[in-house]
């Protein structure tokens, strides 16, 4: 079995965080923000981005030579609970924050680093994760967007699914097959390529949600032509270097913050009614919250020690359990309180309630299925 670290907050992170929670009050006294649930995916606002670049908050973790703050992971975790708690709009950035910054590092090139990472930590420049596919389903092995290799570059043909905010990136990360299917070995042949959205040969569609809300995409890629310096890491080690993003993308606080000011409204809605027995129903809600919390602080401990420890079934826990807790709090909240859920409502809990309840669904959908995610905890429990 695994086990995970019990994390403690110095005295400079509870103050960072002090700093944070100051800094995200006061702007949204100003009226510079509008709280919302599900921000971190759907809350979409460049000049926020650019604002938070500013303030060094973007690629935090980062050596300073790419203008990042050399912070630690937990210093990361904090900036991001805080964020989230508020539900700031920081979706602009988000991808290119948790994950291509991270994957660049380890994997791409100096000039790659040189040349997107300073415009990730301004807030300037957007990243898409180019990975589901329309027949793949969850066996993300069987992609089929195909590359081929041509003079100077590659030629990209396919298309991808459920891409987050491609209509708004300026780049995606793509899994591309580079080498043909071979049903013995299905995980080679895989590879990252950087795709300029705005190339020749990119189509975006859009898939909206019932609400009108534009966030999910399809991309289309007909004979779009990526340069070898695009190329990210080694050629036919796609899948592993894939797998060492989703660690950052199951494991952190946006798992089980998303609703989190659903939570903290109805908590506000209770005192003021002086509901007893509605207060005790929500303690329990905080106290699975606390658990997966410390889950999910447990995870971001071992990717700051750096000693290479396999993390994927803490995180595949963190993402699944996750989920379940998220896509509940709009049921305990609607069995607790009186709500009139619309998304224009004038009253937050209403409105919060609404987004809850629309945007649940995509929850099981984004960073794995929680069919798949009990998968890789069951074969790993059974390999340990």
């Amino acid at each position: 079995m695994f086990h995970l670290p019990t994390v403690q907050f110095t005295q400079e992170q509870e103050q960072f965080r002090l700093d944070v929670r100051t800094f995200l009050q006061e702007e949204l006294v100003k009226g510079t923000f509008t709280s919302k649930c599900d921000s971190w995916l759907s809350g979409d606002d460049p000049e926020f981005s650019k604002l938070i670049g500013q303030k060094g908050w973007i690629g935090l973790t980062w050596p300073k030579k790419y203008g990042g703050q050399e912070r630690s992971t937990i210093d990361r975790y904090i900036l991001t609970e805080e964020f989230l708690a508020v539900g700031a709009p920081v979706a602009a950035h988000w991808f290119a924050d948790r994950q291509t910054g991270p994957l660049l590092l380890r994997y791409g090139t100096e000039e790659q680093r040189e040349y997107f990472l300073p415009k990730i930590v301004k807030g300037e420049c957007y990243f898409g994760i180019g990975l589901s596919e329309p027949n793949s389903g969850s066996d993300l092995a069987s992609v089929s967007t195909r590359a081929e290799k041509v003079e100077g570059g590659w030629i990209v043909n396919g298309q991808k699914i459920w891409t987050s905010n491609a209509h708004l990136c300026h780049y995606m990360v793509t899994l591309v097959r580079t080498s043909p299917f071979d049903g013995k070995s299905k995980h080679a042949g895989l590879s990252q390529l950087i795709v300029d959205l705005h190339a020749e040969g990119v189509t975006v569609v859009p898939i909206k949600f019932l609400t009108g809300e534009h966030h999910y995409n399809e991309v289309f890629f007909e004979n779009v032509f990526v340069p070898d310096n695009m190329v990210v890491g080694e050629i036919g080690n796609g899948w592993a270097q894939g797998l060492a993003e989703l660690a950052f993308e199951r494991s952190g606080p946006e798992r089980i913050l998303s609703t989190f000011p659903l939570i903290d409204e109805l908590i506000q809605e209770l005192k003021r009614q002086n509901n007893l027995d509605g207060l005790k129903q929500a303690s329990k809600i905080v106290a699975r919250l606390w658990s997966l919390r410390n889950l999910s602080l447990g995870v971001a401990q071992l990717l700051e020690s750096g000693n290479g420890e396999d993390v994927s079934i803490p995180a595949a826990l963190v993402k699944a359990l996750g989920t379940k807790f998220e896509q509940s709090i709009p049921e305990i909240t609607r069995l607790i309180v009186q709500t009139y859920p619309t998304l224009d409502a004038h009253r937050k809990i209403d409105r919060f309630m609404a987004e809850s309840i629309l945007h649940a669904p995509g929850f099981t959908i984004r960073g794995g299925t929680s069919e798949v995610l009990y998968g890789v905890v069951a074969k790993g429990v059974i390999a340990q």
